[in-house]
């Protein structure tokens, strides 16, 4: 227990001086799961497969994914032509309004969903810290996790090898 909560700390730190932290998760399948999207529409994660796609756990509280928005917009922008996604899940303890109004406001290019029962953070390891996101690739499986911003260069990188595999 003491263990836990000290790896916990050394994260929060981490991730408060805006340290990400990767862990190489290995080839994993991803976990099903109904995604809700703003226009009330579902999607699962059998949706996800034939593309690579990012699932990145937000909130419109956290100072870190507001301010990595900006990067995982323009990856997205880079790489969807490509056969690229990204699902973009708001945090159940996020005011839907709040929710709906960032991603309007700033214009965010990609599926937005709302986790308002906390199940599908329940599902992907039972997210707590935010940002955390999942690179899954066109097979369905996570094959990196990012807690806190990732570095995007090094994520491209994952990105174009992901895409030029079949």
């Amino acid at each position: 227990m003491k263990k836990h909560i000290a790896v916990a700390a050394v994260m929060a730190v981490l991730l408060v001086g805006g340290v990400g932290i990767y862990l190489d998760s290995g080839a994993s399948a991803a976990p099903p799961s109904t995604f809700v999207l703003l226009d009330g529409s579902k999607k699962n994660t059998q949706d996800l497969q034939g593309k690579v796609t990012l699932v990145n756990f937000w909130a419109t509280s956290c100072t870190t994914c507001v301010a990595e928005m900006p990067e995982v917009m323009a990856t997205y922008e880079k790489y969807r032509s490509r056969g690229y996604d990204t699902v973009a899940v708001a945090m159940s303890y996020d005011p839907p309004a709040y929710v709906v109004n960032f991603a309007q406001s700033r214009k965010l290019p990609f599926k937005v969903a709302i986790d308002n029962t906390g199940a599908v953070a329940k599902a992907w390891g039972d997210v707590q810290l935010t940002p955390t996101s999942y690179l899954v690739n066109k097979r369905g499986e996570i094959v990196k996790t990012y807690v806190g911003a990732p570095d995007f260069d090094e994520l491209h990188k994952l990105i174009e090898k992901l895409l030029a595999q079949a």
